[in-house]
């Protein structure tokens, strides 16, 4: 009889897992047509074990167990930290409740979830919490903020991954150089192999280099460089995923691949002194690589500077570069090569990765910063330049 029982309560669950994003499975619903189901199977279980004697009440303990959810009693025991992975289903949270000894079962934590409206407040990070805890206690230590363990650390937009491996290396404690290595290999970590292709035929060579995203970022106890890369990367994907960004730039660009989208887009937010002017910029940058600019090359300095930080030797600013400087033929980053760079030579923000996926419609070819907020004043031709050179002078900009 109890091997007719349906118990696929495990099966069912996690048949449904991958459906519900941030929320949980209804089990509420699902009950309500079964509970009578489950009264008759344990009367019934009842009945045949009163004509077994002693092993009465032994046999309805374990049959009881296949209709109530197993759970603990009370808060907890001895502390433990449990990470709630960014997108994590509840389902997801369960599992790892469960392989941590937080809860009894992972339906224990489900069905709590599903008590509580508030359960879909809960957020990522690293928390502590107590082995052995209720389903119940166990929801709401997560939705108590004082139990989340904080460790964050802003990143900051058109910063170069060497200057990241810095601020990351200050923050964790973990050695620059195991940065370094980490970030040798972008596509394992994370970074879709698609999104190294070029059309322009110069060949690419993976670099981690415009996949870190400007955000701030909770680093988990006992991180590593790689899961911290890992999770800036996840954050890319995220980010760019929810904007369409490869799927527009494929559509709206002229043939042009979401990398070389994510160039100008890093571009721009090294040239741009202000947010209001980083889809102008990515304009300058299209029209001189892909119109009617003298060389078709982009002639901005930021190149420069992103070469000399790679190769250890300080950036400049434009004033204080040498025509030795400004066209050296060593340096893959030439302001004078055709076409765009060889990689990003920052890792540029959302806005600018909007500028550079949508920019405003323009045949600017020049600019030049006209105050101290950082505007920038445009120009389609030298002479309109020269005129705006004059009215940056006069504000005492250049």
């Amino acid at each position: 009889m109890i091997d007719d029982l349906d118990l696929g309560f495990d099966e069912a669950e996690r048949g449904e897992k991958g459906r519900h994003r941030r929320g949980f499975v209804n089990k509420r619903k699902r009950k309500s047509g079964g509970r009578g189901k489950t009264v008759l199977a344990l009367l019934l279980a009842l009945v045949l074990l009163g004509g077994i004697g002693g092993g009465a009440f032994y046999g309805f303990d374990r049959i009881q167990n296949y209709f109530v959810t197993p759970d603990f009693e009370g808060a907890g025991t001895s502390e433990v930290t449990v990470e709630i992975k960014q997108g994590a289903l509840i389902a997801d949270m369960a599992d790892a409740l469960y392989t941590a000894g937080v809860v009894k079962s992972s339906k224990a934590f489900v069905e709590a979830a599903a008590d509580n409206s508030r359960s879909k407040n809960i957020q990522p990070g690293t928390y502590k919490l107590r082995k052995e805890m209720s389903g119940e206690h166990a929801v709401t230590a997560l939705l108590d903020l004082k139990n989340r363990i904080v460790n964050g650390i802003t990143i900051p937009e058109g910063r170069t991954a060497k200057n990241i491996y810095k601020l990351l290396s200050e923050k964790t404690k973990i050695p620059v150089k195991e940065f370094e290595t980490a970030a040798k290999d972008p596509i394992g970590l994370g970074v879709p192999d698609w999104w190294f292709k070029r059309s322009d035929g110069k060949k690419v060579t993976p670099s981690i280099e415009g996949f870190l995203f400007p955000d701030t970022y909770e680093i988990p106890p006992k991180a590593t460089a790689e899961t911290v890369l890992k999770q800036m990367v996840d954050n890319f994907l995220s980010v760019t995923g929810t904007m369409q960004f490869a799927d527009r730039v494929q559509k709206e660009r002229g043939g042009i691949t979401p990398y070389e989208a994510l160039i100008v887009a890093s571009l721009a937010q090294a040239e741009a002194g202000n947010k209001d002017d980083l889809g102008k910029v990515a304009r300058v940058a299209y029209n001189r690589v892909y119109g009617d600019f003298q060389c078709n090359c982009l002639e901005m300095d930021v190149t420069v500077n992103y070469y000399l930080e790679s190769i250890g030797r300080p950036t400049k600013a434009s004033k204080d570069m040498t025509d030795a400087e400004l066209d050296d033929p060593k340096n893959p980053y030439n302001r004078k090569l055709k076409g765009l760079p060889p990689t990003p030579i920052d890792n540029p923000g959302k806005q600018a990765m909007e500028g550079a996926m949508a920019p405003p419609p323009g045949k600017w070819l020049f600019f030049v910063a006209i105050d101290k907020q950082g505007h920038s004043a445009f120009a389609d031709t030298y002479e309109q330049h020269q005129a705006n050179e004059a009215r940056a002078r006069e504000a005492g900009i250049i």
